[in-house]
């Protein structure tokens, strides 16, 4: 068993964990850790994404765990963990319920060197706000960090129908936190304000065509770190319409695989996957879809999964 880094109290067990992890409420060094952040609070057109963490899980069995794109086997990971959900407030105030979470998140991970004992997390939402917890510990773990933002969307608004940390505006406020050695990369996007399409074209973090994202993605030296944040309404609504914000024109999942087998030779050190509504989509096929997502990004996680 992996050296226990440090126990954690106040986790909620999701309703059926990941078939294949290993259930505990703890950090352990060298391992992967699936967590949840239920949350759908600033949703601003079609909520649900509640339910997406325990969505994905409820399907992992049902998913082989062989994976024929990369040759590599969830099975025979050493080891991973799913230590359960964030703790959400259910109050009035959504603001108030969303940093009740991030700062579990924030004392969850203090005194913990993510890099050094080789600590990795793989969030699971919720909405795109609840990814500011994760990727502002791995800016301040990694200063020379490359930020990857698979999306539809921009969000780069200073805050949207009064929250400041809206799903809107997760970008804006992680650059909040950028240092100079950090970078942004963004691909996948189709929609948002005529300044936020300013903004990036003005700091040349959007790229336009995937042959281009790749090439980028390839130039990235291979001991530099890369954190994915993916918001899945990446993918065109055609595979993927289990999602708030659908937008026409998405990638589709063999785009991702092409980007998962670069990444598979990368300092690939963390991520997150947001945006899945579940009962939007009755077929169930977005949830498989999600865990299919889900395991390719756990294998490049991993380094013992040949």
């Amino acid at each position: 068993m992996t050296q226990t880094i440090k126990k954690i109290l106040g986790l909620k067990p999701p309703q059926i964990p990941h078939s294949e992890a290993v259930h505990a409420s703890e950090l352990r060094a060298n391992t992967t850790h699936i967590i949840g952040f239920e949350f759908d609070g600033t949703a601003s057109f079609r909520k649900g994404t509640v339910d997406g963490p325990d969505a994905i899980r409820a399907v992992a069995d049902g998913i082989e765990s062989y994976s024929p794109y990369l040759d590599k086997d969830t099975s025979l990971i050493n080891e991973f963990l799913d230590i359960g959900n964030l703790p959400v407030g259910r109050g009035e105030n959504i603001e108030v319920n969303w940093q009740q979470a991030t700062d579990f998140f924030f004392n969850m991970v203090r005194d913990v060197d993510l890099e050094q004992n080789g600590v990795r997390f793989l969030t699971l939402g919720g909405e795109h706000s609840i990814s500011y917890a994760p990727i502002v510990t791995y800016l301040k773990t990694y200063p020379d960090m490359v930020l990857l933002h698979l999306d539809a969307h921009a969000d780069l608004r200073d805050g949207y129908l009064g929250h400041h940390h809206s799903h809107a505006s997760i970008m804006r406020r992680s650059l909040d936190h950028f240092e100079d050695g950090h970078e942004l990369i963004q691909y996948g996007i189709r929609s948002g304000t005529r300044e936020e399409y300013a903004w990036m074209r003005e700091n040349k973090t959007l790229r336009t065509s995937l042959d281009q994202f790749i090439l980028d993605v390839e130039k990235i030296d291979d001991k530099r770190p890369i954190y994915m944040t993916l918001d899945l309404d990446y993918f065109d609504p055609s595979y993927m319409p289990g999602t708030g914000t659908p937008e026409p024109g998405g990638e589709t999942f063999h785009s991702f695989i092409k980007l998962i087998k670069v990444l598979d030779k990368k300092n690939f050190v963390g991520c997150d996957v947001v945006e899945l509504s579940p009962e939007l989509d009755s077929s169930g096929n977005s949830d498989v879809f999600a865990t299919k997502v889900l395991r390719e990004l756990l294998l490049i996680l991993d380094q013992g999964s040949l």
